[in-house]
């Protein structure tokens, strides 16, 4: 794990790899709660028996975008921010998800800083490239370059 205590640090930082997260495993309640939070409740998603007989995945999945929302848990296990004032999602720059990821999967992220701009005298943006990883499996879940506006 990284510790990010500056600008200065952040530019010293690029293109390292930041740290790996532990395991977690997607279960069908946590792929159901974020059904439920976000409408999307798609079968190939929540109905077990359905996803099991007719997804070509053999199993539910879960949603991309749930995937994509816990990189911000998990990378906090890669890399640390000290000093700052404040620190925001300013956008992303890019995001494919590359491979399903059927119920009962372990995730981690795997971070990676691939710039760092300073845009005013106490601010940066962080530019993190995240590579979410299936346990056992040779392609990734889902990588997302996303940017952190950082106040120090």
């Amino acid at each position: 794990m990284k510790v990010i205590a500056s600008i200065d640090d952040a530019m010293s930082l690029v293109g390292q790899e930041l740290g790996i997260s532990g395991w977690l495993q997607i279960d069908q309640d946590r792929i159901d709660a974020f059904a439920e939070a976000t409408g999307d409740q798609q079968w190939i998603h929540v109905d077990v028996d359905r996803a099991n007989a007719e997804s070509p995945f053999g199993a539910p999945i879960a949603h991309g975008f749930l995937t994509l929302s816990l990189i911000p848990a998990l990378s906090k296990q890669c890399y640390i921010v000290e000093n700052a004032k404040m620190g925001i999602n300013y956008g992303l720059n890019k995001v494919r998800f590359i491979a399903a990821v059927p119920v009962g999967s372990h995730l981690r992220v795997r971070s990676e800083l691939v710039n760092a701009n300073k845009i005013e005298e106490f601010v940066v943006h962080l530019t993190l490239r995240h590579t979410v990883e299936i346990e056992g499996s040779d392609k990734p879940a889902a990588v997302a370059e996303m940017i952190a506006r950082t106040v120090f």
